[in-house]
């Protein structure tokens, strides 16, 4: 995991290759199946481009678009593995509906499926990492299968811009003030997918539990479920709040985290704000998904357990065959 870590910027080196290329139409709106890991590509796009029409279906089947909108769009299957359930079955209910097919995967049934029926597609290398720890190939791969060229040529920037071992000092720091408490993490609505990256590596590296949401929906209701009193005091006394702050976030949000944040300590809660850096859009997002990976790595460190592997995912995958 830590030469994962330190060396996650190589993977924006990636020329992403389309096989069957030629079965490859041009599409303004996009549809990406993709579960865990193999679902953050997609979300970070969506932090980086909103304004693109691109959805992101985390279930069974297709999403609950008309006929025509899903006709109209290209829908992209992406399994870091190739063989996660509910996209295997994403990719035949597209099939069978005869609708635009693309696929991302290392292999597996996907990847042997799109070979089969001709579908384009993209087999991203296997690097041995776990799918969370691949969204740098992932992303590159959705780029090129939506045609966005411009947005590939800047991610293969991000190689020489994005210098891993330069935010392991501060992710450690995080890492120390976290221990033995539940992270949560608030953003601005529009870095909401960071957020929600933030979450995830303290759950499938840390192996600890950790809760995200945003600003300015938050002061309407989770907060007031930190207003203790002492017969609630235990329900809440080991989280941590993490603040990402963001220069370009709406004044009034910047002034709810303050004031969030002040009331927060004022009844016994540890706060942290953590800065987005300020470079392009795109460097700052994958900035902050390393330090989370830093954060996260050291956490796993001082609770002794494993950060590469999910063994309870593997434990449940097996218990759920039919």
């Amino acid at each position: 995991m830590y030469q994962s870590i330190k060396t996650f910027a190589e993977q924006f080196a990636y020329a992403p290759k389309i096989e069957n290329k030629n079965n490859l139409k041009k599409y303004k709106r996009f549809v990406l199946i993709g579960m865990g890991g193999s679902g953050l590509p997609g979300k970070l796009f969506k932090a980086w481009k909103p304004e693109i029409p691109l959805i992101i279906h985390q279930s069974y089947g297709l999403p609950p678009l008309c006929a025509a909108e899903l006709k109209q769009s290209l829908i992209i299957c992406c399994s870091h593995s190739g063989s996660t359930e509910e996209v295997l079955d994403g990719f035949d209910a597209a099939r069978a509906k005869k609708l635009p097919l693309a696929v991302i995967a290392t292999g597996g049934a996907l990847a042997e499926r799109a070979q089969k029926y001709n579908v384009p597609h993209v087999v991203i290398p296997k690097t041995g990492a776990q799918p969370r720890m691949s969204t740098g190939l992932m992303i590159q791969a959705l780029a090129a299968l939506m045609s966005e060229n411009a947005a590939l040529k800047e991610l293969h920037t991000l190689a020489r811009a994005l210098a891993p071992a330069s935010y392991e000092k501060a992710g450690k720091k995080i890492a120390r003030t976290l221990e033995n408490h539940v992270p949560v993490i608030y953003a601005a609505e529009h870095n909401a997918y960071i957020a929600l990256n933030w979450k995830i590596k303290f759950n499938e590296t840390s192996k600890c539990p950790a809760f995200w949401n945003v600003l300015p929906e938050l002061n309407h209701n989770e907060m007031t479920g930190f207003d203790h009193v002492p017969s609630t005091r235990e329900l809440s006394q080991n989280f941590h709040f993490i603040f990402l702050e963001d220069t370009t976030d709406h004044p009034r949000i910047r002034t709810r985290m303050r004031v969030i944040a002040t009331l927060y300590k004022k009844r016994g809660f540890p706060c942290t704000f953590v800065p987005l850096i300020q470079s392009s859009r795109i460097h700052a997002i994958f900035a902050s998904t390393v330090l989370a990976d830093w954060a996260a790595y050291y956490l796993a460190q001082s609770y002794n357990v494993d950060p590469q592997n999910v063994p309870m995912v593997e434990e449940f995958k097996k218990l759920i065959i039919c």
